[in-house]
């Protein structure tokens, strides 16, 4: 079997810049890139048709909130081309009423063009308060989601809303799973984390102190050390 190559896959309304603390840290061999299949599709399962479809050969898939959704769904698609997932602060559950029905109303803002002053008004809770606090790191992330543009903000949490649930196939997932979120994590809280740990025969869990749901950004440092052990666990 060729060697595996890692794809990162970011978040709603996030690009590469989320995986900037990451992409240095692993080994060439891994031919580390980051994709951009959610920006081209419009359902998460087409997005995994195509992730798979674009990269050929074993994967190691590292995704975070939605990127993770899209990365347990190609390992549903392929289970015999993964070899490792990481899982970031994401959920294997379908949407809630109550999350719905707020990115129902976060949608009608988007298309009525108030997309910076709802994400303004809101960043600050994808991080715990202590990096909420950081206001140049707070606005990286600013910056990027409203570099999206409303657009994608509408197609991409649309395409959450309507996920397939993920827990059906967990258990039946072989690979080596890494999943990891922050304590302080409101927008994916823990007991997400902890039921896809439940559901994963070989799955680790890590709890990242003092976070909030945007880890790769709020603590690199504790999330690379994590992702270099699980790789290290995988192509040692």
């Amino acid at each position: 079997m060729s060697s595996p190559r890692l794809v990162f896959l970011p978040g709603l309304a996030c690009d590469e810049r989320l995986w900037a603390a990451q992409m240095p840290i692993v080994p060439p061999e891994l031919r580390p890139l980051v994709t951009d299949v959610h920006t081209r599709h419009t359902r998460v399962d087409s997005m995994a048709e195509v992730l798979l479809r674009e990269h050929d050969g074993p994967l190691l898939l590292c995704g975070a909130s939605m990127g993770g959704m899209l990365a347990m769904e190609a390992a549903r698609r392929a289970p015999d081309r993964i070899v490792g997932l990481a899982l970031l602060g994401t959920n294997a559950g379908p949407e809630t009423p109550e999350m719905f029905e707020l990115r129902t109303s976060a949608i009608e803002l988007f298309e009525r063009g108030q997309a910076r002053q709802v994400i303004e008004a809101n960043a600050h809770i994808a991080f715990h308060p202590r990096q909420a606090a950081d206001a140049p790191l707070l606005q990286r992330y600013v910056d990027m989601v409203l570099d999206a543009g409303a657009d994608q903000l509408i197609a991409q949490n649309r395409a959450v809303m309507h996920r397939p649930d993920a827990r059906i196939h967990l258990p039946t997932l072989a690979c080596p799973v890494l999943v990891m979120c922050g304590d302080g994590d409101a927008l994916t809280p823990p007991e997400c984390s902890r039921e896809i740990v439940s559901l994963v025969p070989q799955a680790q869990f890590v709890m990242v102190p003092e976070c909030g749901h945007m880890l790769t950004m709020e603590k690199p440092s504790l999330v690379n050390d994590a992702l270099l052990r699980w790789l290290q666990r995988i192509v040692a």
